[in-house]
This record gives C-alpha cells, structure tokens and sequence, in this order.
C-alpha cells in the first residue's frame, strides 16, 4: 500500500481516492520483465483480485493507457503523456537549461539533472550531444540510484536512518563487474560521498562510462536535485577528469541555488 501524504503530512482518510492508487499501481507493474501480462498475472503484482484487475486494466484500455487482445495486456505510448507532462509543467527542469548548457560548454560532457524517485534516479533535464550508449541516459529515463554518480550521491546525502533503511530493503543488482553488491562496501561509499559532497561512479552500469555529481541545493541547503555529467573514460585517469570537470559543476549548482 502507497503511503498516504499530503503536504502537509497524512492524507485524511476521506480524501484517499483508492481506485486512483490501485489504477497507479497497475500501470506502475509493467517493467523490462513484464512487458505483457494477463489480468491474473497483474493482480498478483498489484496485490489486488483477478477480477479487480481486470476491471481497472478493461477502463485503463478504454482511456488509451494500455492495449489488449482480449487476454494480454500492455502499455500504449498514451503513457508517456504523464512523463511529459511533469517535463512541460514543472518548473525545475525549465529553468536550469541555460545552466546547464554552462556545464556542457565548459566540460565538453553531456549534462544531467535529475532526481531520486525509489530506488531509481529520474533524468529531468539534459544538455549535450547524444552518445551511443547501450544504457541511455535519455531524458525521462530511469537508472537505479546504486550505479550511478548522481544517484549515490542523493542517496548519501539522506539521514542516516533513511540510508540504512533503504540499504537493508534493496537487493543490490549487478550491471557490470564494477557494481557495488557488498552492502558494507556500499555503506562506506556513501558516508565517503557525503564527507565529500560529491560523487564519481565508474563503469557501474555500463563499461568504459564514468559520471560525476554535485547536489543542486535549495536555499535551505536541502538537495533537491543531482548535478551530472557523463562521459567515455578514454586514457583520462578519474582523478583528472574530476579535476576537469568538478569545479564547473560546483560553480553552476551554486549559481543556479538562489533559484530554486
């Protein structure tokens, strides 16, 4: 069950609209390993009844969300509509394009901004050419926060207690060779990257790839966002590249904190 919140903390009971969540939810269960699912399969993801999930999968096809040859069903594109309406409407990633094109031009690296929803980090904002990676770094994707530089760093900068929380739930997946699975190894990298305040990831989701991240923080000195940028490693040693191209990323995420 999805916590309920409102904004000012608990969502009283009357205003839980549990058809909108369970409607969510079912959209939500379509991944990489259930691209195609029957009514039965996705009840038992979305903890629901077959017959329950069928309705709200028959009125999600009605509406556009997913298509159906009487006993699959899957996502349309229609979905994608909900991704880009938050690009379109919020005003985060508006505002922080001229900045970060300072990044790309002042590093030759694509830039990236973007924020930590679960356990995945979500690109909202990007600038520079596209690279041909078997992983995309495109905007709108998500990546899981553990491989990469923006997302170890929103990790690290949480409370203890949410870090040792969200360590003693995840399953650490590998990627490549190089991914932190040891959770201990992965306790020391983030207390390391909060010392720090900033955060490098090699070859973790993909090979031969690094990335480098500072926190975008607001005036109350909260990180709302991960400053990145990627890039092939080349023969450029990590401490070189963070030589390169920290010292931009720190200046912009400074520029742009009175912003936000």
């Amino acid at each position: 069950m999805v916590s309920k919140h409102s904004s000012e903390g608990q969502l009283e009971r009357r205003d839980w609209i549990a058809g909108l969540e369970k409607g969510l939810g079912l959209l939500e269960a379509f991944d990489e390993a259930n691209p195609r699912m029957n009514a039965t399969q996705a009840a038992q993801r979305c903890g629901l009844t077959r017959t329950a999930a069928r309705r709200y999968l028959l009125t999600l096809a009605h509406l556009g969300y997913v298509s159906t040859d009487g006993k699959l069903f899957w996502l349309t594109p229609r979905v994608l509509r909900l991704g880009q309406s938050f690009l379109e409407s919020a005003r985060l990633p508006r505002i922080v394009q001229p900045y970060l094109q300072r990044v790309t031009a002042g590093t030759l690296e694509v830039a990236y901004l973007s924020v930590l929803d679960g356990d995945d980090i979500v690109y909202i904002a990007r600038n520079g050419p596209v690279r041909a990676m078997s992983t995309g770094y495109v905007l709108g994707g998500r990546v899981p926060a553990q491989v990469t530089a923006a997302g170890l760093l929103l990790l690290a900068e949480r409370n203890a207690a949410e870090r040792e929380l969200w360590l003693a739930e995840r399953e650490l997946k590998t990627f490549t060779t190089h991914t932190i699975t040891d959770r201990e190894s992965l306790r020391t990298t983030l207390l390391h990257i909060r010392s720090q305040g900033w955060a490098v990831s090699e070859q973790q989701l993909e090979l031969n790839y690094r990335g480098v991240a500072v926190p975008l923080r607001d005036r109350n000195g909260d990180a709302v966002a991960a400053l990145s940028v990627t890039m092939p490693m080349g023969h450029e040693a990590a401490q070189d590249a963070v030589a390169r191209v920290l010292p931009v990323l720190r200046e912009t995420a400074q520029a742009m904190r009175n912003l936000i």
